[in-house]
């Protein structure tokens, strides 16, 4: 019946929020009006978040505070600063990031992620009890915190991304964080995933965040709402038979979980692996707690 077709359907997703909780060294200390206010280490940084439409909690005093202050203007923006370093570094969830305020709002780290890294972690701890070797790939790979939490854990790496100023920034955290088996591959995403199917390459665990637009190094366009069938794909070709985990997140495409899930729903690979989706969010800090949402997920693993 069309009952039973929902109820089944249903069991087949287990939809759950994932939460950031504010830590040592990251914060976030308030949101509302179109900002969230955010403490990375020593210094507390002002910025656009579109979900933030509710009032704000602190006051202005609170918020002129603030070391930097992002003002947006069209697709880019620009920071206002003060008494704060173009860069510093921060120790987050056992990682090491250089952080840098970028033209595109972003610093270089993004808390929601670190209950993939977890996740992850967990998946690869438990394989290399069995004295197994793992391999992962990180396509859309960007500052490389999936990169190095799964490294950590005793994975091989590969880092895959077409921006060659963050590839550049992913070496340093991984230096920085002393971790050495990764493999940094400035490349198109698709074409590389393409490249290792023919080498009959395989990767026992794969994580992506793919934007909704981007260009690879030879100026390749990337639109996730034309190509992600075909990522899904590709990276069906170049899985173990027996996968570790697949973890895949959106932030800027405005997909629903169900998307994702339809789309990962043809690897017959993954079909008997334990699914999970739902949102990621931020808890503030303080009595309130509000949540912070800060994209969608969908992952499974063993």
């Amino acid at each position: 019946s069309v009952y039973q077709t929902k109820i089944c359907y249903a069991q087949t997703m287990k939809d759950t929020l994932l939460v950031t909780e504010p830590s040592k060294n990251y914060e976030l200390l308030d949101c509302g009006e179109g900002y969230k206010l955010e403490r990375f280490g020593d210094f507390v940084l002002a910025r656009p978040d579109p979900q933030a439409i509710w009032a704000k909690g602190k006051s202005k005093e609170i918020w002129d505070g603030a070391h930097g202050y992002f003002a947006r203007s069209g697709e880019t923006g620009k920071w206002t600063t003060k008494n704060m370093p173009d860069a510093w570094e921060v120790l987050f969830d056992n990682i090491t990031f250089e952080l840098r305020p970028t033209s595109f709002k972003h610093t270089g780290l993004f808390p929601e992620q670190a209950v993939h890294w977890d996740f992850m972690a967990a998946q690869i701890k438990k394989a290399k009890e069995e004295s197994k070797e793992i391999n992962v790939l990180n396509l859309f790979a960007y500052t490389g915190g999936a990169s190095i939490a799964c490294a950590k854990a005793g994975a091989n790496v590969v880092h895959v991304d077409g921006s060659k100023t963050a590839i550049a920034w992913a070496k340093k955290n991984a230096e920085l964080s002393h971790v050495d088996n990764i493999r940094f591959m400035l490349d198109d995403v698709m074409d590389f995933l393409k490249r290792e199917a023919r080498r009959g390459n395989k990767y026992d665990g794969i994580v992506l965040d793919p934007p909704s637009f981007g260009r690879g190094p030879k100026q390749e366009v990337w639109k996730i709402d034309e190509q992600f069938l075909e990522l899904a794909q590709a990276i069906d070709a170049v899985l173990v038979d027996e996968p570790l985990f697949v973890v895949a997140s959106g932030y800027a495409s405005g997909f629903s979980p169900i998307a994702y899930h339809n789309v990962f729903s043809s690897i017959k690979k993954l079909s008997n692996m334990h699914i999970e989706s739902g949102e990621l969010a931020i808890k503030e800090g303080g009595e309130e707690g509000r949540l912070l949402p800060a994209g969608m997920y969908w992952r499974c693993g063993r």
